[in-house]
């Protein structure tokens, strides 16, 4: 093959540029990277030779070799992996996942270049930090199997890279860094000693050392520990060991908010080092990105992002977990059905449903952040995981009526605030907080000294369903039904009032109903209402109107649903309609009037008036008459 030259992809180049060119410190992370990616070219060459023997025909002894050449400046990272194929090569280093370098080059500038050395981990661009230190990066690879050809890529960052055939005869990859000028402390083997113990003690495979620029002797001793945690004891993990661990597996550079150790004896045996993160990573809600464990079989990896040892409602977890009890030629497909993996995924969920459990009593404040940061990940579990569905419900928290901006309330502590008269557990679903705390709806309530809780979140409109009771109580919509409150007194004083006003306004009643005939169900009056004149009030098993919105939006078929408009019969306004009734009963002005209440009761739920030009105009009418 002779020597080809490529351009770098505009996404690649832009990369390239904003690291090559960025001042901070921490230039010593290309390091992690670097090994970092060796450690997984190991990895997928030891999973695939549990299948394909030809792929470990060597009867490799894994290793990640660091090489200095102190009279050249160069440092070398050597594995004996995978290794790459000439397209693999191009593929991987020329074009490289386009979305993940595009959505790098925009956190960086959002960040303003501040975090450089967790986003490059994060971003899967890792390789080309070793441009920070390295006026030219050449890597040179053989693809382990039958039949490859190694290949040789180098590239100044300069915008192009070449290919060409190269010499060698050992499967894996070797990537050399001819350094700047002032990085020479990069070939000091105490500063790389440092540096493999600060960013890579926990690698599975030992990193050795040799300064003659050739690879170490066999009887070299490794530079890291590789040390499992996850075997360990609990008495033994020290919280400085375990953070740096997490930052290892994750490139999160903010220590976990929970350290969860687990080893299960018994009916199925594993052991599990997991992590409770303090912030929802950017990729958390991403539809397609793979979330899970690492998982090892008897300490050989089987595969990162695991999703079949947690619920999908528990993605945030990370972590790592150790089985002696599933086979080594595992695939992910042969592990969707088996019974280990199913007693795996349950004692994984109840430790950590446990764990959120033991938070929320024993530290309150804490919950309440982590609860912030991934309640709404975990209120899918609601709608997903019966099984743990009462445990769910005792971990959600919401906002309410009475507490004030953003404070959460769990549903325990709603109903150990309940006064004596309150039955229920009532509840509003709204498109924002704002439209919420003023509904109409929960004016009555409110004013008795009773919550409401106040659904915003747009996953709540899916899982509201499953919340029908807790603790034996129901849970109430403020804005569907009947709403009866207080004694049973007190419920029949309401009723009497309402009657009578029913009575004394039967023709209001009729001629709003009649003239909104095609929008309403119906027009009564109601005991929920005390300062506002209406609102509109849904039948008890219809679909929420946030809902019905959202669905329309979706382009879904939605039947039209008509809805009750209730009235404030202590309200000036119904008062005034009633008199101009009494005064003419052909006043052209009460039409407007219930097309005002109408178009009112829609803009009180946050929707739009139904003819939202001639709403303003009759609004502009209505103040020019004052």
């Amino acid at each position: 093959m002779s020597k080809k030259t490529h351009i770098f992809k505009a996404e690649i180049q832009q990369v390239l540029d904003l690291v090559i060119h960025s001042l901070y410190s921490k230039k010593e992370i290309f390091l992690r990277e670097l090994i970092s990616n060796a450690s997984d070219a190991i990895d997928r060459a030891q999973y695939l030779g549990l299948t394909d023997k030809s792929v470990v025909a060597d009867a490799p002894v894994w290793k990640i070799d660091l090489i200095v050449d102190k009279e050249d400046k160069t440092l070398a990272i050597a594995d004996n992996g995978i290794g790459m194929s000439e397209e693999e090569l191009d593929k991987n280093l020329g074009v490289i996942a386009n979305s993940g370098t595009k959505a790098f080059a925009q956190a960086l500038k959002e960040k303003q270049q501040t975090n450089i050395p967790e986003l490059i981990g994060q971003f899967g661009v890792g390789f080309y930090a070793a441009f920070m230190v390295a006026e030219t990066v050449t890597v040179i690879t053989l693809k382990r199997g039958e039949g490859q050809k190694a290949v040789k890529w180098s590239s100044a960052g300069d915008g192009s890279y070449s290919l060409e055939e190269a010499a060698r005869d050992k499967p894996g990859t070797t990537i050399v860094l001819k350094l700047r000028e002032g990085m020479d402390d990069f070939l000091n083997e105490w500063r790389l000693h440092e540096l493999v113990k600060k960013y890579s003690d926990f690698i599975a495979y030992p990193i050795r050392f040799s300064d003659t620029g050739e690879a170490p002797k066999e009887d070299a001793q490794p530079l890291n520990t590789m040390k499992a945690l996850w075997k360990r004891p609990k008495s033994e993990l020290a919280e400085e060991e375990t953070n740096k661990f997490y930052t290892h597996l994750t490139h999160d550079y903010n220590p976990p908010l929970k350290t969860i150790p687990m080893s299960v004896e018994g009916a199925v045996e594993f052991k599990a080092l997991l992590f409770l993160p303090k912030q929802a990573g950017f990729d958390l809600m991403m539809p397609n990105k793979k979330h899970g464990l690492h998982l090892y079989v008897r300490n050989v990896f089987i595969g990162a992002d695991f999703d079949l040892l947690l619920p999908e409602y528990l993605r945030f977890v990370k972590g790592v977990v150790d089985s002696s009890d599933l086979p080594l030629n595992v695939s992910r497909e042969m592990l969707q059905d088996d019974a280990v993996i199913r007693k795996i995924k349950s004692n994984i969920t109840g430790k950590i449903l446990g764990t959120l459990a033991e938070m929320m009593a024993d530290a309150p404040e804490t919950y309440t952040a982590f609860f912030t940061a991934f309640g709404r990940v975990l209120k899918e579990g609601l709608h997903n995981d019966y099984e743990n569905g009462d445990k769910l419900k005792a971990l959600m928290m919401f906002r309410s009526a009475t507490r004030d901006g953003n404070a959460l309330i769990s549903l325990a502590d709603y109903v150990k605030a309940m006064p004596e008269t309150q039955q229920d557990i009532y509840y509003l679903i709204a498109e924002d907080l704002e439209t919420a705390r003023h509904a109409p709806h929960i004016e009555a309530l409110t004013q008795r000294g009773y919550d409401v809780l106040l659904f915003t979140d747009p996953i709540d409109q899916w899982v509201v369903d499953t919340l029908r009771e807790f603790d034996g109580k129901k849970l109430v919509a403020v804005d569907k039904g009947a709403l009866e409150v207080g004694t049973d007194e007190e419920k029949a004083a309401a009723k009497k009032k309402i009657e009578a006003a029913a009575g004394d306004f039967k023709e209001l009643t009729a001629l709003i109903q009649e003239h909104l005939k095609d929008d309403v169900k119906e027009v009564r009056f109601s005991p929920r209402l005390t300062g506002s004149a209406c609102c509109l009030v849904a039948d008890e098993h219809a679909l929420n109107p946030s809902m019905e919105r959202l669905m329309r939006a979706m382009n879904q078929e939605v039947p039209k649903q008509l809805r009750t408009l209730e009235l404030n019969p202590d309200h000036a306004v119904i008062a005034r309609m009633k008199s101009m009734l009494e005064t003419d009963k052909n006043d052209t002005r009460l039409a407007d009037y219930a097309d005002l209440l109408f178009g009112q009761a829609l803009l009180a739920e946050g929707a739009s008036p139904k003819n939202p030009q001639r709403f303003t105009q009759l609004v502009a009418e209505l103040m020019a008459q004052v």
